[in-house]
């Protein structure tokens, strides 16, 4: 379906980006620099980077397909999704920005390392463990890509994942969280413009939602329900009461303990930021999701009436959104400017993952693991070739996408919210999480989310998200083993801004204060 217009508008939007990237190397000189901007980062770039390393694939595609497979039952994702952007950014946010800056942190690991103690285990434990979901998530996000490219260009799977894989890796290697939050700028504008202008066309196309939600209950009147009942009666059906709980969960929680996601407000240059950047991110990411999920519902609508055949393909339902807008809206500029859209939604997130592999890897293992005396320059080679490598190996297991590009997304975040949510909820507010609970917590969860999602997936499916399983035990982990453990030194937690409150309360020490210790003058490692 390609003409030469598509061609030159995708030409050139991948020539912004490379340019962007060029540009953004300029102003790299030192791994600061390339892992967090300089710390750099205004309102707007920080806040559409939160919500853009939120949104994915799975905005756009992933969304729009859960509509069309199980109708309002689903709409509870438009809901927590928006809310994991304000989570991360008040409950993490507001301390992490702080104390961050104060004490040198350049990854959420120099956090955990310097909270509990443990220069070398707990971040090598938690490194990896950011890597593992971080690859997991990368799949899920060269699948969508390769989507669009193979309906756009006619190309095969492979073709298309290898030029996506090539762009992308360019500029993120080239300019680091520079590139990487500058194009998510571009990106982020790009995706919310056109999701405001196309979503509408694809639902009074087919025929408006009153129209949509007659059609879609003569399939099942569960369709039109805020959840489908008790036990699951049908694969589709799994949005029941107890699954929803659990959903709520992992979306909100997993998605903002997310390294990737979270390792931005390390780069915000005000703390002021933080007081409307929760409702401003929240608002965005919420109205992009609504539409997208109706655009899912208008499309399985239109199938239904026999106006629009999805593809035969395991995957069907995820090529709603894009199959949507090109009954709604027949005009091949329009078809042009929607392939940069999703590009730019699926783009804005996978380079953001690709940069958060690299840095865990150089930075947290790399040098302050085996190799503390190596110089910024070794580092961000490391990190640049730890970028290709993991783009690389993705791209190779990309090439066999899911039955439903959603569930290897959730999966993705399933691991992060066992992994990271309670070693970072109760090393930020609670002051009896010690160093030893902290390693228990996330081994326990990681290796708990890998037995019930493989239980979950090929043994007998759990009436819940995997992940609550496991992030009940990594709960119980971190509490018991911390009650049998040694308190962190009283300087630390008060350095670390530890209790119950947002904000440091009045009178309490703040780092570089008398009563606090600073990052670089303990044996954690320091930053260069």
């Amino acid at each position: 379906m390609a003409d030469i217009l598509t061609f030159v508008l995708i030409g050139l939007y991948f020539v912004v980006l490379i340019g962007i990237g060029n540009w953004a190397s300029k102003k790299i000189h030192n791994t600061e620099d390339y892992i967090l901007a300089g710390r750099s980062l205004g309102f707007w770039v920080f806040t559409i980077l939160i919500v853009c390393s939120i949104c994915s694939g799975m905005t756009l595609l992933g969304v729009s397909g859960f509509g069309y497979n199980s109708g309002w039952p689903g709409i509870w994702e438009q809901i927590f999704v928006p809310l994991a952007a304000a989570f991360c950014i008040i409950f993490f946010g507001v301390k992490l920005q702080a104390i961050g800056k104060e004490r040198g942190y350049l990854t959420v690991q120099d956090y955990l390392a310097d909270r509990f103690e443990s220069p070398r285990a707990l971040r090598a434990l938690s490194a990896v463990a950011g890597i593992i979901v971080s690859l997991i998530y990368l799949v899920g996000q060269y699948a969508a890509i390769s989507i669009v490219l193979v309906w756009l260009f006619a190309i095969p799977h492979w073709q298309a994942l290898l030029i996506a894989g090539i762009i992308i890796t360019a500029y993120t290697v080239v300019g680091g969280l520079y590139a990487v939050s500058w194009t998510t700028l571009f990106q982020g504008g790009i995706l919310i413009f056109g999701v405001l202008l196309m979503a509408p066309f694809v639902i009074a196309s087919a025929g408006g939602l009153e129209h949509i939600n007659t059609v879609i209950a003569g399939i099942d009147p569960n369709f039109v329900e805020p959840w489908f009942p008790s036990p699951a009666y049908a694969s589709y059906a799994y949005a029941t009461p107890e699954f929803l709980v659990s959903f709520g969960i992992l979306l909100m929680v997993g998605l903002a303990c997310a390294p990737h996601v979270i390792n931005n407000v390390l780069a915000a240059k005000e703390a002021r930021y933080f007081k409307w950047a929760p409702f401003v991110a929240f608002g965005i990411y919420a109205v992009v999701m609504f539409l997208v999920k109706f655009t899912g519902f208008a499309v399985r609508s239109l199938v239904e009436e026999g106006r629009l055949v999805l593809p035969d393909a395991v995957n069907a339902q995820d090529f709603a959104f894009i199959l949507g807008v090109e009954h709604a809206m027949p005009n091949v500029a329009f078809w042009a400017l929607f392939a940069v859209i999703v590009l730019a939604a699926v783009m804005s997130t996978t380079d953001r993952l690709m940069l958060t592999v690299g840095t865990s890897f150089a930075w947290d293992i790399y040098k302050n693991v085996f190799r503390p005396a190596a110089p910024d320059k070794e580092v961000l080679l490391v990190s640049k070739i730890a970028i290709v490598l993991g783009a690389g190996g993705t791209l190779v297991l990309a090439i066999n996408p899911p039955p439903m590009l959603a569930w290897l997304i959730w999966m993705g975040i399933g691991v992060m919210l066992a992994t990271f949510a309670v070693p970072l909820l109760a090393g930020l507010y609670w002051r009896g999480a010690t160093g030893e609970g902290a390693i228990a917590s996330m081994a326990v969860g990681l290796v708990a989310a890998a037995a019930f999602g493989y239980w979950h997936q090929f043994v007998s499916p759990l009436p819940m998200h995997f992940s609550f399983f496991a992030l009940v035990l990594s709960t119980l982990a971190m509490v018991a083993v911390s009650l049998l453990t040694a308190r962190s030194s009283t300087d630390v937690l008060d350095g670390t801004r530890t209790g119950w409150f947002i904000q440091s309360p009045r009178g309490a020490p703040r780092p570089g204060a008398p009563g606090a210790t600073r990052l670089a003058d303990q044996d954690s490692p320091r930053r260069q």
